[in-house]
């Protein structure tokens, strides 16, 4: 994008005595007055180029000397504000679109962060309290329900009865199971015999 010069301005770019006095955006045509008060036109969308004259304009447009814009508005470039009531400093209007258009990236963030924490945060299975005559045991990678019971010197039926619901098709690693104490004493002291 190029940068602003004083090519750029009315001065330089039209004839000498034209001024610029208007734009219809209905017709995107801008309307130019000249030094003998004829009204000219440009071409449409087009801010400078070859100008028509016109025998009326779209609007009256009164011409006003600067001396007159600089003592009523204050500004040197003849832009005055808009107007308020007297007593009232002038409100600007807060728009939220900006807003709304920044709802879904922020949107975006927190599903990714959630994402993050889910991933990263580790959280313990949760342990199932075994009954008083039984203890926990954590299933290792390659335990099964037989090598279970054959470790801990129980029944795989006695196994089961503890543990209602329980697959022995799908033990997990980290799974808590119940294994019976009696049964497993009571069979140590047997073979201890």
């Amino acid at each position: 994008m190029g940068r602003w010069s004083q090519y750029d301005e009315d001065d330089y770019r039209l004839p000498e005595g034209m001024k610029r006095v208007g734009y219809d955006s209905d017709t995107q045509k801008y309307s130019y007055r000249d030094r003998d008060g004829s009204l000219w036109e440009g071409a449409e969308g087009a801010e400078f180029g070859e100008l028509k004259k016109v025998s009326d304009a779209p609007a009256v447009v009164e011409e006003v000397e600067t001396g007159d814009i600089e003592a009523s508005a204050g500004r040197a470039d003849g832009y005055a504000p808009l107007a308020t009531d007297a007593n009232q400093p002038p409100q600007h209007a807060r728009s939220s679109a900006a807003y709304r258009n920044l709802l879904p990236f922020f949107l975006l963030i927190c599903v990714a962060l959630l994402l993050v924490i889910r991933l990263f945060v580790h959280t313990a299975p949760p342990v199932i309290p075994c009954p008083s005559d039984t203890s926990p045991y954590r299933v290792n990678a390659g335990d099964t329900c037989w090598g279970i019971c054959e470790s801990q010197g129980c029944k795989l039926d006695e196994l089961r009865e503890v543990n209602p619901g329980m697959k022995c098709e799908s033990l997990t690693v980290g799974q808590v199971v119940c294994v019976p104490e009696k049964a497993g004493k009571s069979r140590r002291a047997f073979y201890q015999y």
